[in-house]
């Protein structure tokens, strides 16, 4: 029997004790903790009722002895211990639980979802966090929730489980997985837990929540993504820009030639096979000119103005281009029954149509199919269908692109608009097609529609409001023109421009002086500053540029006006020209009219200042 905290002499439910009563006086009014033994000899041998003290923590006295009694013997044993020992324990016991209660409050207040498991992939301990995610209560106790029905929401570890590989190896293991059952990304860290005999009794997960950390990283992938894109746009411009150059120069002479030509005619019957020839010449030149500018445009390094463009003119174009870029199982029919033209951009435009015909196309690469491109009038009235898209009562040209092939799955249909968005594999496409299509048919005060049919094919209809009726190129007419008697020093790298340049402007009454190289120009003007009223000279050159010719030309002599000719350049903006005191730009290709202008008005501005 053990009795602890209990006065000896208050103890009076034993006899041995009343007897040993006066023996321990001495430790009156302390607290004791008595142990005693009591047995008797029955038949020559002694009986023990039971008693046994193992590894006491703290100091004691201890005072024995014997008492017999009846026949029998009681002995007695008294542990004394002290009031100084009896504080000790209680301070131990609060810094227990003190400790107890930080450890806790650290263990809540991570911020990482920790569990703790047993062999059996009960969780017997939850943090804070891991309760609040897992709808676990604080004490809820062990063996009451599996891990993988906590993390996972299934019935049995999953295939890979990290928690299954630390208790095969004994070794941690970590894991990043997307959990639909919790629509998060998470790292998951499993530690094995071994006891004191270092056996295997468990698992720690240590687990983070990375979605916004995946989601920093998927915006990084795009926005890298978005600049390859951008690099490869730059490098088209820049190619673009290169072949603009070359190609402005070539029509220069094609154009410019063919003016010449129409001018020694002009005596000549205009119905003659010649005359019918080079008009011919002349307005494929012009053309040329403008998808030049298209070019420049769609490599984003001009800038187009809105104006009234030819819709059908466009529309052919494309399809030319189209049919040369899709596979011939795809059969092309165009009904165009509109002349119409619309306020717009060519190279918008051009990029509409492009989009949507190449789309078709690849909705049809697999089967083969019909690609069907219409134009045709419409007017939308207060009671037309077409008004609840929003558009105001007005005449409209509708632009109806049309495929046979597999369709857009409904689920998706309402997505196709949003940036970025696209159904290609990678390398097959930017998500930008659709969403710059609805950006600018919306900027025209236009509407589009799409209807789709798995299995049947995808109709896009646009409506755009219609400014005006079709004017085509004009043929060319002599004309009077500006003329003077100035002299002129013309430079251009391209010998036929040289020469071309120098006979518009000597028909035009000047005096010319042409030149291929910058450097021989410079030298000239040098030894004859005061030959010259006009500087005409190419920007693109080489050894030196233009614009460099003319900071030189300057210095020599400040009033001598120059006009540089430019089909394309990044070098140099109309205000950066202006500072260096550039008078005027000459657009290439030249056009006899535009040069002959351009000409005069610069002399007369040079006139007036002096």
């Amino acid at each position: 029997m053990v009795l602890i905290g209990t006065a000896v002499l208050s103890l009076s439910f034993s006899p041995a004790i009343k007897i040993c009563r006066n023996l321990i006086g001495r430790v009156r009014r302390k607290w004791i903790i008595i142990i005693y033994l009591m047995g008797f000899f029955i038949f020559g041998y002694l009986s023990f009722d039971i008693i046994l003290i193992i590894n006491l923590p703290f100091p004691i006295e201890l005072v024995t002895g014997c008492v017999f009694l009846g026949g029998a013997v009681f002995v007695f044993i008294i542990m004394n211990v002290s009031l100084s020992t009896i504080v000790a324990l209680q301070k131990a016991e609060e810094t227990i639980h003190v400790a107890k209660d930080d450890w806790e409050s650290t263990f809540d207040a991570v911020t990482d979802i920790i569990t703790v498991h047993d062999m059996d992939f009960n969780i017997i301990r939850a943090n804070q966090a891991a309760r609040e995610i897992f709808g676990l209560q604080q004490n809820e106790g062990t063996h009451l929730k599996k891990c993988f029905r906590c993390y996972h929401g299934t019935d049995k570890p999953m295939l890979g489980c990290v928690s299954c590989q630390s208790l095969q190896t004994g070794k941690p293991s970590t894991f990043e997985m997307f959990e639909p059952h919790l629509n998060k990304h998470l790292e998951i860290r499993a530690m094995p837990r071994f006891g004191n005999d270092s056996r295997l009794v468990g698992l720690i997960h240590v687990v983070r929540d990375i979605t916004d950390r995946k989601k920093a990283e998927q915006e990084k992938l795009k926005l890298e993504y978005q600049l390859q894109q951008a690099y490869k746009i730059e490098s088209i411009g820049t190619l673009a820009g290169g072949i603009a150059h070359d190609f402005n120069n070539i029509l220069s002479s094609i154009i410019g030639f063919t003016e010449l030509a129409l001018d020694d005619l002009k005596d000549v019957k205009k119905d003659t096979t010649i005359a019918d020839n080079l008009q011919e010449v002349y307005t494929a030149g012009k053309r040329a000119k403008d998808l030049v500018r298209q070019i420049l445009a769609f490599a984003r390094q001009s800038e187009e103005e809105i104006k009234p463009i030819q819709v059908d003119l466009i529309t052919k174009e494309v399809i030319k281009f189209v049919r040369s870029s899709i596979p011939t199982t795809i059969e092309i029919k165009i009904n165009i029954e509109s002349d119409s033209l619309i306020m717009g951009n060519a190279t918008q435009l051009h990029q509409i149509l492009m989009n949507l015909c190449i789309n078709a196309a690849y909705a049809m690469e697999d089967e083969g199919g019909v690609l069907e491109v219409g134009l045709k009038d419409v007017i939308i009235d207060r009671t037309s269908a077409m008004a609840k898209l929003g558009l105001k009562p007005a005449k409209y040209i509708q632009m109806k692109v049309s495929d046979t092939g597999v369709g857009i799955p409904p689920d998706i249909i309402g997505s196709i608009y949003d940036p970025y968005f696209t159904t290609k594999e990678a390398g097959e496409g930017t998500g930008m097609g659709l969403s710059m299509v609805h950006g600018i048919v919306e900027s025209y005060g236009g509407k589009i529609t799409v209807d789709s049919s798995l299995g049947e094919g995808t109709v896009f209809a646009i409506y755009l409001p219609i400014t005006g009726e079709r004017t085509a190129h004009r043929p060319y007419e002599p004309q009077e023109l500006p003329r003077g008697t100035e002299r002129i020093l013309f430079i251009d790298d391209e010998a036929p421009i040289a020469r071309m340049g120098g006979q518009i402007l000597e028909r035009l009454g000047y005096t010319v002086s042409m030149r291929t190289s910058s450097v021989e120009a410079l030298e000239l003007f040098r030894s004859k500053p005061n030959d010259f009223d006009l500087v005409i000279s190419d920007m693109t050159m080489p050894n030196m540029a233009g614009d460099k010719l003319a900071v030189e030309l300057m210095v020599i002599r400040p009033d001598i006006p120059v006009i540089l000719c430019t089909g394309y350049s990044i070098k140099i903006s109309d205000e950066s020209a202006a500072e260096i005191g550039i008078k005027a730009f000459a657009y290439k290709p030249i056009v006899k009219a535009d040069l002959s202008k351009t000409v005069r008005k610069v002399l007369d501005e040079a006139k007036k200042k002096t």
